[in-house]
């Protein structure tokens, strides 16, 4: 019994990262679709999928279409509930859906700022008070969590769960962006940059060039810091 996924550009699309993660990391059946994206196709690929706008979708093996990052997340944890998708302690489970749905809708000022780029890193960005605040708040959970439920593991609370799905985009756009953050949230980042999963992701991206660049900005870069 597969699904269906349909997912944006690899090397841009922070919500289809997202979507496809949490397919990857908990080996669930999949069949993947890209859908244009970038190339003015999106609204004819995604025309069977109503009321599908954006991606990623998702459509269950018995036909049923599901939108949107956290619907999609607690419709696979309700219908794989042995695939570790949340974490099994009630309370790190709680924790991590605060988290989860405090990503999925806050911390604009980042994600205004940073849109997510897997091309190289950004040097020299002008980090904005509000886009501290966020990253302060980001490390104040990320701790939060890896401290009362961590273990240790790399991970927000030990095995790889959908909280790290949901953060997967944020250590890219730290990354992506030479952003400073301190020795533990660091060493989280570089955890995601190792991940094969986030490396397949990235490296399929990287076979798609584009002319221009979304999201391009007028700052010198270096090489992506992670794994080549």
């Amino acid at each position: 019994m597969t699904y269906d996924l349909f997912l944006g550009d690899q090397t841009f699309s922070s919500w289809s990262m997202r979507g496809w993660l949490m397919f990857v990391k908990f080996r669930l059946p999949v069949n993947v679709h890209m859908v244009g994206l970038y190339d003015g196709t999106m609204a004819d690929d995604l025309a069977d999928l109503a009321p599908a706008r954006f991606v990623p979708i998702m459509r269950t093996p018995e036909g049923i279409v599901v939108g949107d990052t956290l619907a999609m997340a607690e419709t696979l944890a309700e219908r794989h509930p042995d695939a570790g998708l949340w974490p099994a302690d009630p309370a790190a489970r709680g924790l991590a859906r605060w988290m989860v749905a405090e990503m999925h809708s806050g911390f604009g000022a980042l994600r205004g700022a940073c849109p997510m780029q897997l091309l190289h890193q950004y040097r020299d960005f002008p980090v904005t008070q509000e886009v501290q605040a966020d990253l302060a708040r980001i490390e104040t959970l990320w701790s939060l969590a890896q401290e009362r439920h961590g273990g240790d593991g790399p991970w927000l609370f030990g095995a790889y769960s959908l909280a790290d799905v949901f953060f997967a985009p944020v250590a890219a756009r730290i990354a992506g962006y030479g952003l400073s953050v301190g020795a533990a949230a660091q060493a989280y980042v570089d955890a995601h940059l190792a991940d094969p999963a986030f490396r397949d992701w990235r490296t399929e991206g990287l076979k798609k060039t584009y002319d221009p660049v979304p999201y391009a900005m007028d700052l010198p870069t270096a090489p992506w810091t992670g794994p080549a």
